[in-house]
């Protein structure tokens, strides 16, 4: 377990690094960054099950509500946000990660 909290630190740190060019990149760097730290903690044997429980169902919450209201995919194919749709459902794909990371730092024994 201690290796997936590694990758996931590291999946995380990645993914904070692409959100430089991102409208709001503060937000998106700190929300990755975050769990990537608390991940790394984790992985050391520290910190309570209840906060990753209780971040996780944040990172849910927040991964709902920026669910975007019409469903227009991905688009990996071409990186280029064609509308706020896809990056409402990126963002919201991201989140999920997040919460995912979370929860599996919840049961790590």
């Amino acid at each position: 377990m201690k290796y997936l909290m590694y990758f996931l630190v590291l999946l995380y740190v990645l993914c904070a690094i692409v959100q430089y060019n991102d409208p709001d990149p503060l937000v998106w760097i700190l929300a990755y960054l975050l769990p990537a730290y608390l991940c790394f903690y984790r992985s050391k044997g520290k910190g309570d099950a209840t906060l990753y429980l209780a971040l996780g169902l944040l990172y849910v919450l927040w991964a709902i509500n920026q669910f975007p209201p019409q469903w227009e995919g991905l688009m990996f194919e071409n990186l280029s946000m064609k509308t706020i749709n896809v990056e409402l459902g990126r963002e919201s794909l991201g989140l999920g990660l997040c919460a995912i990371g979370m929860f599996l730092c919840a049961i790590k024994k």
